[in-house]
């Protein structure tokens, strides 16, 4: 086996991961996963909200650097 048919089977196999790729990313079972994350950032009450509105109030508290 040559470099040139080893180059041939790795373009086949990059080849077959994207094929396979794009058939589950479009495939009709993880269009309602897709659109449930894909509408996520429009929940009000979620958690990551909830994560980040928490985060903001523990930074709003400054504190001091007397050092300087």
């Amino acid at each position: 086996m040559d470099y040139g048919t080893l180059r041939g089977f790795f373009a086949l196999l990059i080849l077959a991961l994207f094929i396979i790729i794009v058939v589950w990313s479009y495939s009709k079972k993880r269009k309602s996963s897709f659109d449930e994350v894909a509408n996520s950032i429009f929940d009000e009450d979620s958690a990551a909200n909830k994560d980040k509105d928490r985060h903001l109030n523990k930074d709003s508290k400054q504190e001091t650097n007397n050092n300087v």
